[in-house]
């Protein structure tokens, strides 16, 4: 049991300022799949935002594009690209109902699986990754300029 001032739950909110930053990270795939290494980006950000304890949103704003955490590993990335592959297929383009002046279905389902959006935990200033994650941005229909949001909430 601690002695001391009673304190009510909300008196701890009153003495935080809480800040938030907002960035978008541009990007232009050259090929139609692809993965880039985004974490120096996220890094800069959180520098930017001189947020010390917090969290960090970092999402993909297209449908065919993703944001995951993995290690940086050449290997580990063909084979997420096959895998991919093999759930859902380029081809034939003609077997997707989306595919109707379109040919990108493949492309939306593999976001689907890959996911939106991370969320990384910010602590004393720095990005709480384990000691092999990268955050990446993963292209599935590239070839145009896209965004990835990234929204820090902290003190």
């Amino acid at each position: 049991m601690v002695v001391g001032i009673e304190r009510k739950p909300w008196d701890l909110f009153r003495k935080s300022i809480v800040k938030s930053y907002r960035q978008e990270l541009w990007f232009n795939v050259p090929t139609r799949k692809g993965f880039v290494n985004i974490t120096p980006q996220v890094m800069q950000c959180l520098k930017e935002s001189n947020i010390i304890e917090g969290l960090v949103l970092i999402n993909a704003m297209h449908i065919t594009a993703s944001v995951f955490i993995n290690d940086d590993e050449p290997g580990l990335h063909q084979d997420l690209n096959v895998w991919l592959e093999k759930l859902a297929p380029r081809e034939p383009v003609s077997s997707y109902c989306h595919n109707v002046g379109e040919d990108n279905a493949d492309a939306h389902m593999k976001r689907q699986i890959m996911g939106r959006e991370v969320v990384v935990a910010a602590t004393n200033g720095k990005l709480d990754l384990g000691p092999w994650e990268q955050i990446f941005y993963g292209e599935f229909d590239g070839r145009r300029e896209k965004r990835v949001l990234v929204k820090i909430i902290g003190e």
